[in-house]
């Protein structure tokens, strides 16, 4: 069972605001730079800070890059089509890529001059080169596949602005490492989060315009727009200048949103707010909150009960085993006397409605008993989430419950030994050392 994020995007989205908002809801930076380390990606660097956005606390995440990749994403001057003075500016009159971001260009080559008259290549990379960069990089099965599905909905939407194939549509290099750091760091902390759900009501976006390499273009730029369009993303446009909606924050949106309206009664389970980077009328925040809808959920059940006083202890061992790997719920045994006061075990099994003639067939086929009592149930339960905590002795899953604000932590019993036989430590001192790296967690 995953987690359930909420976007406030009163101030747009964007790439780093996304990754800064994760990390402050307690993504794993650990794991987070050992992916950015493994990347086929040179010419950057990642700080996490802490910054003040009109005065309100924010995680900032920010792609440093070497004189050679540098760009004018946050020259304010610059961005709305300004005349830029410094010597570092694009000789070409199609002006400097698109935000750090999101710039894709098409299929040609420029040169720029640094402020030391140096003269760089600006190479391409292709959709073919991005997508090795991504699938060769150290991350789960989950963080690759939600990357790649970024990155093809962002291609989608440059292809149809500049009416070419998507295949021949080119990251322009600078630009294009921040933009892919961007992205793999987002789909890494969304994994690492385990968060299955996003809502988003809008996304809200200025007014104006906004230089990039194809000149001055009205915003939302053309990728954003065809972005919102094939993925019927909300959008609401504010009495304010400025691009608040990057095409890249568009495309993580589109990728990760799967519902626009939140439940009636939800509880809150922690805030993060990431820092964007450019100066406009609204303090550039984006807040996430990983939320609960309500403490309790109910939902029906099969429980099924036959005696069984002809079986060997290994048999009713096995019997479990094959139950539990068809996916029952629960399986136990009672000891009972039986009639003639024979000892026998009572096999209680619970189970999902659509699995029930499953679990009779293994019962029937792997016991002795020719008889299985069902009843259906209606019961409520604690929802719960599964989470992996990071201990110094390795990583385990949690389960992790809430009632009436107090948090419950449950490791699960095969990531703890699992642990133990690894490193030879007590069962009980790793159950403890996860607890407390769990509560921990959700303390900061």
């Amino acid at each position: 069972m995953g987690r359930k994020l909420y976007l406030e995007c009163y101030s747009g989205i964007s790439g780093d605001m996304m990754v800064a908002s994760l990390l402050d809801l307690g993504a794993d930076q650990k794991i987070l730079r050992k992916t950015l380390d493994s990347l086929e990606i040179k010419g950057f660097q990642i700080q996490i800070s802490r910054v003040k956005k009109s005065g309100i606390d924010a995680c900032d995440f920010n792609v440093v890059l070497d004189a050679e990749h540098e760009n004018h994403d946050h020259d304010m001057e610059y961005l709305h089509g300004h005349i830029h003075e410094h010597r570092s500016s694009h000789n070409h009159t199609e002006g400097h890529t698109h935000s750090h971001e999101e710039t894709m260009a098409h299929n040609h080559e420029a040169a720029c001059e640094d402020k030391e008259g140096h003269v760089h290549s600006h190479q391409h990379r292709g959709m073919k080169e991005i997508r090795r960069i991504i699938q060769h990089g150290e991350m789960t099965d989950g963080a690759r596949e939600l990357a790649l599905k970024i990155i093809e909905i962002l291609a989608k939407a440059e292809a149809k602005a500049h009416n070419v194939p998507e295949d021949e549509v080119h990251f322009h290099e600078v630009g294009a490492v921040d933009s892919i750091v961007d992205i793999i760091a987002a789909a890494v902390c969304i994994d690492n989060l385990n968060i299955t759900e996003t809502i988003i009501p809008v996304l809200c976006e200025g007014q104006g315009t906004i230089r990039c390499q194809h000149g001055i273009l009205p915003v939302p730029v053309p990728a954003v727009a065809n972005i919102v369009q094939a993925h019927q993303l909300p959008i609401r446009i504010v009495e304010a200048q400025g691009e608040f909606v990057t095409p890249t924050g568009a495309a993580i949106a589109a990728a990760i949103k799967t519902g626009q309206k939140l439940p009636k009664e939800f509880s809150i389970e922690k805030i993060g707010i990431g820092a964007g980077k450019r100066k406009y009328e609204r303090p550039g925040i984006l807040r996430a909150m990983l939320i609960l809808d309500g403490s309790w959920e109910r939902d029906s059940i099969c429980k099924l009960e036959t005696n069984i006083d002809d079986c060997t202890g290994e048999a009713m061992g096995y019997v479990m085993e094959r139950l539990f790997e068809a996916g029952a719920r629960d399986v136990h045994f009672t000891p009972v006397f039986m009639k003639k006061n024979r000892p026998a075990w009572q096999l209680n099994v619970i189970c999902c409605k659509e699995d029930r003639e499953k679990m009779e067939q293994i019962i029937f086929r792997e016991t002795t008993t020719i008889g299985i009592r069902r009843v259906d149930m209606e019961r409520t339960l604690v929802k719960r989430v599964q989470e992996t905590v990071s201990t110094p002795a390795g990583d385990a899953k949690v389960k992790v419950c809430q009632i009436d604000g107090n948090w419950r932590y449950y490791p699960e019993y095969e990531s703890v030994v699992q642990i133990s036989r690894e490193t030879g430590l007590p069962y009980m001192e790793v159950c403890q050392m996860v607890l407390q790296n769990a509560e921990a967690r959700h303390v900061q």
